[in-house]
């Protein structure tokens, strides 16, 4: 093999490992956003655990009545079940994340369809929460101001009952949503473009 078929062969490869440089830069741009989400999941946890711990004393802060307290008991005991449940399966999904190394689009890949079910999985835990507090609201006006709100409510139309519990559905789909975007959704969308750039090369 002479000189100049040497020189062919050297310059042949030389964008394979441009190529692999470059996609290796992309893999680490991924890095940034997946450890915020990390870390935005870590926070979160203890923010959660926090206000469920709160919640407990709620009957003793508004001193409410022995029927409403067995009421707020049952809601409680509900709300821990499920959020016990999407804890379970945030903590996997956030140990196996360490587990993986994110050098490989695979990897990254991975990360980001999981996210996109436990996001899916958050908001549903979201919706399932606000609607439990709304029953033992609407369950709290009932028993402990029913003569109140029996007058109240002969006074209201139909229509603007279903109404206003429509416009309650979309307030709380609302801010689920945005909540969902700003916390976690923007860094997955940073993901998501790293891997569409590894696709397209």
């Amino acid at each position: 093999m002479n000189f100049d078929d040497l020189k062919n062969e050297w310059n042949a490869e030389n964008p394979e490992e441009s190529n692999i440089s470059s996609d290796m830069l992309k893999i680490k741009q991924a890095h940034t956003p997946i450890d915020k989400i990390r870390a935005k999941m870590k926070h979160e946890f203890f923010y959660q655990l926090f206000f469920l711990v709160l919640m407990a004393f709620i009957p003793y802060i508004f001193g409410f009545s022995a029927l409403i307290n067995r009421v707020f008991m049952m809601t409680y005991s509900i709300t821990c079940g499920f959020t016990a449940y999407y804890f379970f399966k945030f903590y996997i999904f956030y140990k196996n994340s360490y587990n993986l190394s994110m050098d490989t689009r695979k990897n990254i890949l991975w990360f980001y369809y999981e996210m996109k079910l436990n996001i899916e999985l958050y908001k549903a835990l979201t919706y399932i929460v606000a609607f439990i507090s709304v029953g033992f609201l609407t369950a709290f006006v009932f028993i402990e101001k029913a003569s109140v709100f029996s007058r109240i409510l002969n006074k209201l139309s139909p229509v603007y009952i279903l109404l206003n519990c429509f416009v309650t559905i979309l307030v709380i789909g609302a801010i689920t949503e945005l909540w969902a975007w700003f916390y976690y959704g923007k860094y997955l969308k940073q993901v998501k473009k790293v891997i569409d750039e590894l696709d397209y090369e």
